[in-house]
């Protein structure tokens, strides 16, 4: 059978196929430790399960706009408004099925066969999948781990050709919780601009910040508006990941755009959905707030524990719910001198039954990603069974790359 190049040339989700292999184990009633969750552990809070109850009673269960019910798109600019500094009309926004469908639809959008865009690495494993099924080219440019994984935007500059149309940024980051400071975003919004580069913000978890750290989005920046578009998600900050609930803020030519390919793919999004995310964005952030405070705790236990184990060795994210620990150096022995950590991640699950997702899913060999989406308790059972493994297990590895 042949099948369309623009499937042939992408590769499926590196964290859902770990996920499946964790369920296998599940089913045959082993106990896992799941590490691989890029989603809340908390429930979705009662006001919102509630607000969707009642539209179902009041039958507000057809068609709506395809770019979204205009008490939720205006809902959508108020809040980004009020907690991100930005300035949007309602014709410069859509509602989207979750901030992955944003995502594709903008780089749908604008990417043409050949337009480059700049993928900043570490990445979420979707960002070059997406613009290799649009016909775009994925360029990747590497950030350091001595550096936080911060990008920067003198090395952006160099990295950008005249085929470059798009820069996709995450702040805080998937996998690294790495966070971009406002003195460089500025900095990279004005390369954008003398570049004629579009900066494609994914903001899905703006408001998962810890210690100094604050939510930022460089819409807020003066002069940004005509130069970013803002890929934004209900998903993490409410817990509603399975909703399926984000929206697109950008100029109206590209919200145009976005709408056009909406509604002629999903039409809309759901009803019921939708009428829950009007009351997240309304209803206040006490559970947000809730929901932060606890993650912060976890983070601190993480990452003392990680730091604990020889051989591994992890910087401090500001922000997220990952940690993003180089195990390159606890796994290598018996004349390796890389790490090859899909091995590790391997070992890890079917001999410890831990769930981690390896760095090469994200363009960084030798790392893995651990979510502390989890309870403390199956925290420090992790804990246990990772330094457990990594002291004495030792595997035997392949060669791969690895990064610093």
């Amino acid at each position: 059978m042949e099948l369309a190049d623009r499937v042939n040339r992408i590769e499926p989700s590196a964290t859902l196929a770990v996920l499946m292999e964790k369920e296998k184990l599940t089913a045959r009633g082993i106990d896992v430790v799941d590490f691989g969750p890029g989603e809340p552990d908390f429930p979705t809070p009662e006001h919102i399960k509630r607000a969707a109850i009642k539209a179902i009673e009041e039958n507000k269960t057809k068609y709506t706009p395809s770019a979204g019910v205009m008490p939720l798109r205006q809902a959508a600019i108020d809040w980004h408004a009020k907690y991100l500094g930005s300035s949007y009309g309602p014709k410069e926004c859509v509602i989207n099925c979750g901030g992955k469908h944003s995502l594709f639809n903008v780089i749908n959008a604008l990417i043409n066969s050949g337009d480059e865009v700049l993928i900043l690495a570490p990445y979420w494993v979707s960002y070059p999948e997406m613009v290799k099924c649009a016909d775009g080219t994925p360029v990747i440019l590497e950030t350091s781990a001595d550096d936080g994984f911060i990008p920067r935007a003198s090395e952006i500059e160099k990295a950008i050709t005249p085929r470059t149309k798009i820069l996709i940024v995450n702040s805080p980051a998937n996998p690294t919780g790495a966070v971009i400071p406002e003195s460089e975003f500025a900095k990279i919004l004005e390369v954008a601009k003398e570049n004629g580069v579009w900066v494609l913000s994914d903001e899905c978890y703006s408001h998962f910040v810890y210690g100094d750290a604050k939510p930022f989005s460089i819409a807020s920046l003066p002069g940004a508006k005509d130069h970013v578009i803002i890929s934004a998600s209900l998903s993490k900050t409410f817990a509603m990941t399975g909703w399926r609930m984000g929206y697109t803020l950008a100029p109206q030519p590209i919200s145009d755009a976005v709408l056009k390919l909406q509604s002629q793919s999903v039409s809309n999004p759901t009803s019921i959905a939708q009428y829950a995310a009007l009351e997240a964005l309304r209803g206040g952030m006490e559970s947000v707030e809730k929901m932060i405070s606890e993650f912060a705790k976890r983070r601190r236990r993480i990452i003392d524990g990680l730091r604990k184990i020889p051989g591994v060795s992890c910087h401090e994210p500001a922000g997220s719910f990952y940690v993003f620990p180089n195990v390159a150096g606890a796994i290598e022995g018996n004349g390796a001198t890389s790490a090859d950590t899909v091995k590790a991640a391997k070992d890890l699950l079917e001999h410890a039954h831990v769930v981690v997702i390896p760095g090469e899913a994200f363009g960084a060999p030798g790392y893995l990603r651990i979510s502390y989406a989890t309870s403390m308790e199956r925290i420090e059972e992790g804990l246990r069974r990772l330094d457990n493994f990594f002291r004495v297990e030792k595997p035997v590895i392949s060669a791969a790359a690895t990064r610093g």
